[in-house]
Protein backbone atom coordinates (compact mmCIF):
# COMPACT_ATOMS: atom_id res chain seq x y z
CA UNK A 1 0.00 0.00 0.00
CA UNK A 2 2.72 2.16 0.93
CA UNK A 3 4.28 1.72 -2.68
CA UNK A 4 0.76 2.44 -4.37
CA UNK A 5 0.05 5.71 -2.43
CA UNK A 6 3.48 7.33 -3.43
CA UNK A 7 2.98 5.97 -7.31
CA UNK A 8 0.15 7.99 -7.17
CA UNK A 9 1.50 10.91 -5.28
CA UNK A 10 4.45 10.42 -8.39
CA UNK A 11 1.39 10.47 -11.39
CA UNK A 12 -0.20 13.09 -9.42
CA UNK A 13 2.85 15.49 -9.46
CA UNK A 14 3.36 14.79 -12.93
CA UNK A 15 -0.02 15.32 -14.66
CA UNK A 16 0.28 19.29 -12.49
CA UNK A 17 3.99 19.83 -13.90
CA UNK A 18 2.98 18.56 -17.44
CA UNK A 19 -0.41 21.13 -17.05
CA UNK A 20 1.26 23.83 -15.80
CA UNK A 21 3.53 25.15 -18.61
CA UNK A 22 0.66 24.60 -21.18
CA UNK A 23 -1.76 27.11 -18.83
CA UNK A 24 1.54 28.82 -18.08
CA UNK A 25 1.76 29.31 -22.32
CA UNK A 26 -1.73 30.20 -22.77
CA UNK A 27 -1.60 33.18 -20.43
CA UNK A 28 1.49 34.33 -21.41
CA UNK A 29 0.21 34.34 -25.36
CA UNK A 30 -3.01 36.06 -24.35
CA UNK A 31 -0.85 38.32 -23.17
CA UNK A 32 1.41 39.00 -25.67
CA UNK A 33 -1.47 39.00 -28.41
CA UNK A 34 -3.17 41.92 -26.53
CA UNK A 35 0.46 43.78 -26.09
CA UNK A 36 0.76 43.60 -30.00
CA UNK A 37 -2.90 44.45 -30.60
CA UNK A 38 -2.37 47.50 -28.13
CA UNK A 39 0.99 48.71 -29.96
CA UNK A 40 -0.50 48.50 -33.23
CA UNK A 41 -3.13 50.62 -32.20
CA UNK A 42 -0.69 52.93 -30.77
CA UNK A 43 1.54 53.15 -33.53
CA UNK A 44 -0.16 52.21 -36.30
CA UNK A 45 -3.81 52.86 -36.74
CA UNK A 46 -7.17 53.07 -34.77
CA UNK A 47 -10.22 52.19 -35.66
CA UNK A 48 -13.17 54.47 -35.08
CA UNK A 49 -16.82 54.20 -35.31
CA UNK A 50 -19.17 56.86 -36.96
CA UNK A 51 -21.82 57.97 -34.30
CA UNK A 52 -23.53 60.58 -36.35
CA UNK A 53 -24.34 62.02 -39.59
CA UNK A 54 -22.31 65.41 -39.20
CA UNK A 55 -19.41 64.29 -42.27
CA UNK A 56 -22.22 62.86 -44.39
CA UNK A 57 -22.03 62.05 -47.67
CA UNK A 58 -18.77 61.06 -47.26
CA UNK A 59 -19.14 59.12 -43.97
CA UNK A 60 -22.51 57.75 -42.85
CA UNK A 61 -23.80 56.89 -39.38
CA UNK A 62 -22.48 53.07 -38.89
CA UNK A 63 -19.54 53.08 -40.65
CA UNK A 64 -16.15 51.86 -39.02
CA UNK A 65 -13.00 53.32 -40.25
CA UNK A 66 -9.12 53.26 -39.67
CA UNK A 67 -7.27 56.08 -38.76
CA UNK A 68 -3.54 55.93 -39.49
CA UNK A 69 -1.53 57.63 -36.73
CA UNK A 70 2.13 58.05 -37.97
CA UNK A 71 0.57 60.43 -41.14
CA UNK A 72 1.10 63.27 -38.34
CA UNK A 73 3.35 61.72 -35.81
CA UNK A 74 2.46 60.59 -32.13
CA UNK A 75 1.60 62.55 -29.30
CA UNK A 76 -0.18 62.15 -25.59
CA UNK A 77 -3.48 61.75 -28.59
CA UNK A 78 -2.38 58.83 -30.07
CA UNK A 79 -2.87 57.29 -26.58
CA UNK A 80 -5.45 55.21 -26.02
CA UNK A 81 -8.60 57.49 -24.71
CA UNK A 82 -8.34 55.89 -21.23
CA UNK A 83 -5.00 57.18 -20.88
CA UNK A 84 -5.05 60.62 -19.64
CA UNK A 85 -1.50 62.63 -19.74
CA UNK A 86 -0.90 66.13 -20.64
CA UNK A 87 -0.37 67.20 -23.49
CA UNK A 88 3.36 66.91 -24.87
CA UNK A 89 5.17 67.83 -28.33
CA UNK A 90 4.15 65.57 -31.21
CA UNK A 91 7.15 63.02 -31.90
CA UNK A 92 7.78 63.33 -36.14
CA UNK A 93 4.93 65.86 -36.27
CA UNK A 94 3.67 66.61 -39.93
CA UNK A 95 0.50 68.75 -40.63
CA UNK A 96 -2.27 67.76 -41.98
CA UNK A 97 -3.40 69.13 -45.89
CA UNK A 98 -6.40 71.01 -46.53
CA UNK A 99 -9.52 68.52 -47.25
CA UNK A 100 -7.88 65.83 -45.12
CA UNK A 101 -10.53 64.05 -42.89
CA UNK A 102 -8.89 63.48 -39.62
CA UNK A 103 -9.84 61.62 -36.28
CA UNK A 104 -9.14 63.71 -32.95
CA UNK A 105 -9.27 64.30 -29.84
CA UNK A 106 -12.18 66.59 -29.00
CA UNK A 107 -11.24 69.83 -27.03
CA UNK A 108 -12.90 69.55 -23.67
CA UNK A 109 -14.98 66.55 -24.76
CA UNK A 110 -14.40 64.49 -21.72
CA UNK A 111 -16.81 66.67 -19.19
CA UNK A 112 -19.26 65.97 -22.01
CA UNK A 113 -18.53 62.19 -22.23
CA UNK A 114 -17.37 63.26 -25.92
CA UNK A 115 -13.86 61.66 -26.56
CA UNK A 116 -12.67 61.41 -30.42
CA UNK A 117 -14.13 63.25 -33.54
CA UNK A 118 -14.07 63.22 -37.13
CA UNK A 119 -14.10 66.31 -39.31
CA UNK A 120 -12.42 67.62 -42.59
CA UNK A 121 -10.21 69.92 -42.36
CA UNK A 122 -10.45 73.62 -44.26
CA UNK A 123 -8.13 75.34 -42.50
CA UNK A 124 -4.35 75.46 -41.96
CA UNK A 125 -2.27 77.83 -39.03
CA UNK A 126 -2.32 81.16 -40.78
CA UNK A 127 -5.21 81.16 -42.93
CA UNK A 128 -8.17 83.26 -42.87
CA UNK A 129 -11.31 81.76 -43.18
CA UNK A 130 -14.71 83.22 -44.03
CA UNK A 131 -18.40 82.30 -44.43
CA UNK A 132 -20.73 84.38 -46.79
CA UNK A 133 -24.46 82.63 -47.26
CA UNK A 134 -22.81 79.22 -46.96
CA UNK A 135 -20.01 79.29 -49.18
CA UNK A 136 -16.39 79.27 -47.65
CA UNK A 137 -13.85 81.76 -48.18
CA UNK A 138 -10.20 80.92 -47.77
CA UNK A 139 -7.27 83.46 -47.33
CA UNK A 140 -9.84 86.01 -49.30
CA UNK A 141 -10.55 83.75 -52.31
CA UNK A 142 -14.30 82.10 -52.47
CA UNK A 143 -13.54 77.98 -53.05
CA UNK A 144 -15.14 76.35 -55.42
CA UNK A 145 -19.41 75.02 -55.21
CA UNK A 146 -21.12 73.75 -57.77
CA UNK A 147 -24.36 71.74 -57.36
CA UNK A 148 -24.79 68.40 -57.37
CA UNK A 149 -28.25 66.96 -57.37
CA UNK A 150 -30.15 65.78 -54.43
CA UNK A 151 -28.43 63.68 -51.46
CA UNK A 152 -30.00 61.90 -48.54
CA UNK A 153 -29.15 63.21 -45.11
CA UNK A 154 -29.88 60.58 -42.12
CA UNK A 155 -30.70 61.85 -38.73
CA UNK A 156 -29.18 60.04 -35.66
CA UNK A 157 -32.98 58.84 -35.33
CA UNK A 158 -32.61 56.84 -38.17
CA UNK A 159 -35.34 59.68 -40.03
CA UNK A 160 -33.61 60.11 -43.95
CA UNK A 161 -34.28 63.61 -44.89
CA UNK A 162 -33.72 65.14 -48.47
CA UNK A 163 -30.59 67.52 -48.44
CA UNK A 164 -28.89 69.61 -51.53
CA UNK A 165 -25.72 68.19 -52.67
CA UNK A 166 -22.93 70.45 -53.93
CA UNK A 167 -19.04 69.54 -54.61
CA UNK A 168 -16.85 71.94 -53.14
CA UNK A 169 -13.21 72.68 -54.56
CA UNK A 170 -10.76 73.89 -52.03
CA UNK A 171 -7.00 75.35 -52.63
CA UNK A 172 -5.01 72.91 -54.39
CA UNK A 173 -8.03 71.76 -56.32
CA UNK A 174 -9.47 68.82 -53.17
CA UNK A 175 -12.64 67.91 -54.08
CA UNK A 176 -15.44 66.74 -51.93
CA UNK A 177 -19.46 66.29 -51.46
CA UNK A 178 -20.96 68.31 -48.92
CA UNK A 179 -24.87 68.29 -48.04
CA UNK A 180 -27.10 71.26 -47.73
CA UNK A 181 -30.60 70.69 -45.25
CA UNK A 182 -31.86 73.96 -45.44
CA UNK A 183 -31.13 77.38 -47.15
CA UNK A 184 -27.82 79.74 -45.91
CA UNK A 185 -28.94 81.29 -42.14
CA UNK A 186 -27.24 82.80 -39.41
CA UNK A 187 -25.11 80.03 -39.18
CA UNK A 188 -24.02 80.06 -42.97
CA UNK A 189 -22.46 83.34 -42.09
CA UNK A 190 -19.54 84.13 -40.21
CA UNK A 191 -16.54 86.97 -40.05
CA UNK A 192 -13.07 86.34 -41.29
CA UNK A 193 -11.21 84.16 -38.71
CA UNK A 194 -7.15 83.63 -38.53
CA UNK A 195 -6.41 80.33 -37.67
CA UNK A 196 -3.87 80.88 -34.92
CA UNK A 197 -0.43 78.75 -35.15
CA UNK A 198 -0.38 75.48 -33.91
CA UNK A 199 -4.33 75.02 -34.75
CA UNK A 200 -6.37 73.71 -37.31
CA UNK A 201 -10.07 74.70 -38.88
CA UNK A 202 -12.25 72.06 -39.55
CA UNK A 203 -15.93 71.78 -40.40
CA UNK A 204 -18.37 68.62 -41.39
CA UNK A 205 -19.28 67.61 -45.15
CA UNK A 206 -22.71 67.98 -43.48
CA UNK A 207 -22.72 71.77 -43.13
CA UNK A 208 -26.19 71.72 -41.45
CA UNK A 209 -26.18 69.22 -38.88
CA UNK A 210 -21.84 69.71 -37.30
CA UNK A 211 -20.46 70.75 -34.04
CA UNK A 212 -17.12 72.42 -35.75
CA UNK A 213 -14.40 75.16 -35.82
CA UNK A 214 -17.75 77.32 -36.58
CA UNK A 215 -18.58 77.00 -32.73
CA UNK A 216 -16.93 77.49 -29.81
CA UNK A 217 -16.17 74.75 -27.35
CA UNK A 218 -18.09 76.47 -24.50
CA UNK A 219 -20.79 76.03 -27.01
CA UNK A 220 -20.32 72.29 -28.19
CA UNK A 221 -18.66 73.08 -31.16
CA UNK A 222 -14.95 72.58 -31.85
CA UNK A 223 -13.70 76.00 -31.95
CA UNK A 224 -9.80 76.13 -33.51
CA UNK A 225 -8.86 72.30 -32.81
CA UNK A 226 -4.86 71.88 -31.30
CA UNK A 227 -2.94 70.25 -33.80
CA UNK A 228 -1.63 68.13 -30.73
CA UNK A 229 -5.38 66.92 -30.51
CA UNK A 230 -4.70 65.22 -33.50
CA UNK A 231 -5.03 61.31 -33.57
CA UNK A 232 -4.84 60.13 -36.93
CA UNK A 233 -6.29 60.87 -40.64
CA UNK A 234 -9.10 58.47 -41.58
CA UNK A 235 -7.77 56.71 -44.83
CA UNK A 236 -10.12 53.34 -45.02
CA UNK A 237 -13.57 52.49 -44.59
CA UNK A 238 -13.57 48.87 -42.83
CA UNK A 239 -17.07 48.32 -42.36
CA UNK A 240 -20.23 49.83 -42.02
CA UNK A 241 -23.85 48.80 -41.21
CA UNK A 242 -26.64 50.80 -41.59
CA UNK A 243 -28.50 51.33 -37.88
CA UNK A 244 -32.08 51.58 -38.85
CA UNK A 245 -32.01 48.05 -39.29
CA UNK A 246 -31.91 47.50 -35.66
CA UNK A 247 -35.49 48.43 -35.42
CA UNK A 248 -36.46 45.63 -37.21
CA UNK A 249 -36.12 41.52 -36.61
CA UNK A 250 -32.83 40.40 -35.38
CA UNK A 251 -33.18 37.88 -38.28
CA UNK A 252 -33.14 40.99 -40.94
CA UNK A 253 -29.67 42.83 -39.37
CA UNK A 254 -27.85 40.83 -41.99
CA UNK A 255 -29.39 42.95 -44.55
CA UNK A 256 -28.15 46.34 -43.34
CA UNK A 257 -24.53 45.42 -44.09
CA UNK A 258 -23.22 47.41 -46.66
CA UNK A 259 -21.25 45.40 -48.22
CA UNK A 260 -20.18 48.26 -51.09
CA UNK A 261 -18.73 50.42 -48.62
CA UNK A 262 -16.26 48.02 -47.04
CA UNK A 263 -12.71 48.42 -47.70
CA UNK A 264 -13.46 51.69 -49.67
CA UNK A 265 -11.03 55.10 -49.49
CA UNK A 266 -11.97 57.49 -47.60
CA UNK A 267 -11.80 60.50 -49.63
Amino acid sequence: MPHRSRKHRSERRSWVHSWMPSWAGTIVSMACTVMVIMAARIAIAEPYYVPSGSMQPTLLIGDELLATKFAYGYGTASLPAFVQLPSSPRILAALPERGDVVVFRWPGGESRGIHNGVKRVIGLPGDRIAMHSGRLSINGHAVGLRPDGIGQAETESGISLPAARFIETLPGSRTHAILRLHRPGVDDTMAEVVVPPGHLFVMGDNRDNSADSRFAVRDGGVGMLPVENLIGRAETLVASWDMGVKSQPIWAWPSGLRLSRFFTAIR
